[in-house]
């Protein structure tokens, strides 16, 4: 009767294990940084503060389990510059950790903008930040022994794949790589992925043309080859502008698959049309007692970029469409136009093109997650300014911070 009992007990804990099963994954654009953006960041003592620029959705971002962001500029050290070769203040990439985001990928057009420096130091800060990303590499040993990068989370695992059309015809330096779309290599990498067990493999990729609104045709020919060989999700970025989203629906009203073509700009100086709003694509995935993985759940959020000037300085924030549809007057009567203006072209495209992916209106008054005290990170941003080429620990080691 012992040994029954046992066996039971035995049977219901495996059982459990795969029961009520969930993750969340959240997805941002751009993270760019330009020099108008930098001068407004910085502070009297030296330093820099880009504390303001997700104070309205930091609990949207800390809501999910694991939440992605392109991060589209390098970590070089001083002299800082913006466009047209990218290195800013390490100060951003803390801000982006300390608002919630746990994965960067490191794969765009301006990997390479401050050449074998800005690849390594970039490196070395999101290794001491303990911050997990992809996409870029020191070299093959390190590219070999991370790629695929594998997150181990709540019970699941997720490999995470990352690519860019280019790096503005900049070369990268040996033994320096940055994964760059081509067919072979992908295919590859999806194989590899395949022999790590994983739950779903996802695909970040840097493509298409920018300022266009629509996907052109490479961006759909690569995801019919992703789509083909395995991959399950695929967020895009680069166009700086939204794109829309496209959602597979299995019988049961799961996800076979999910493709957003580009998420456009999260946060950046620019202004033009379309350019100053972004998409957080979110995403449930959950795993049944069986031990079946679904996609559940996908929808967008939308955000504008707030870029206003108050005592005599530029100030930058990240204003979600709760505040546009609730609280319009939070913001200055001159620029309500224009955010009504960003949220309604937003609005128009994706309703007309997204397939069975709808927007959901994070308020940001619901939610009380704690904030993670930006002097928890200063000393090791300050570290990193005084000795720019000290080398942290394995890369290896440092991008399994999200493992359990």
């Amino acid at each position: 009767m012992r040994y029954f009992i046992t066996l039971l007990t035995l049977l219901f804990c495996s059982l459990s294990l795969f029961a009520g099963q969930k993750i969340t994954l959240l997805f941002a654009g751009d993270a760019m940084n330009h020099t108008p953006q930098i001068t407004s960041a910085e502070c009297p003592e030296g330093k820099y503060d880009y504390s303001e620029y997700f104070e309205h959705i930091r609990n949207d971002i800390k809501s999910a389990d694991i939440s992605v962001v392109n991060l589209e500029t390098t970590h070089a050290g001083k002299p800082y510059t913006g466009y047209r070769v990218f290195s800013c203040p390490d100060e951003f990439s803390a801000e982006l950790q300390r608002s919630g985001f746990n994965l960067f990928m490191t794969a765009n057009n301006h990997s390479a903008d401050k050449g074998k420096k800005g690849i390594e130091r970039t490196i070395d800060v999101l290794d001491t930040l303990k911050i997990n990303y992809t996409g870029t590499f020191k070299d093959t040993v390190a590219r070999n022994t991370t790629y695929p990068l594998l997150i181990k989370k709540n019970g699941f695992r997720l490999a995470f794949l990352n690519y860019t059309y280019d790096t503005n015809e900049l070369p990268v330096t040996a033994p320096n790589i940055v994964n760059q779309i081509k067919d072979e290599t992908i295919l590859q990498d999806i194989e590899k992925a395949k022999t790590l067990n994983p739950d779903l493999i996802i695909a970040c990729m840097h493509w298409g043309i920018e300022y266009h609104r629509t996907p052109d045709k490479e961006q759909k020919r690569l995801t019919k080859l992703l789509i083909d060989n395995g991959v399950q999700i695929i967020i895009g970025s680069h166009p700086h502008v939204i794109q829309p989203m496209e959602g597979t629906l299995n019988n049961d009203s799961t996800y076979k698959n999910i493709v957003a073509y580009s998420l456009g700009n999260f946060i950046s100086n620019q202004n033009d049309r379309y350019t100053d709003s972004g998409a957080m694509v979110k995403i449930s995935i959950e795993k049944d007692e069986d031990g079946n993985v679904n996609i559940t759940d996908c929808n967008y959020s939308l955000v504008w970029r707030y870029r206003y000037y108050e005592n005599g300085k530029r100030h930058y924030t990240l204003i979600p469409a709760y505040i546009f549809d609730n609280n319009p007057e939070e913001i200055q009567l001159a620029l309500q136009a224009r955010m009504k203006q960003a949220f309604t072209d937003a609005r128009k495209l994706l309703k007309k093109n997204n397939l069975h992916i709808d927007e959901y209106i994070f308020n940001p008054d619901e939610e009380n997650i704690p904030i993670i005290d930006l002097e928890d990170n200063q000393h090791i941003i300050d570290t990193l300014m005084i000795q720019t080429d000290s080398v942290p620990e394995s890369v290896q080691e440092s991008q399994m911070g999200i493992d359990e």
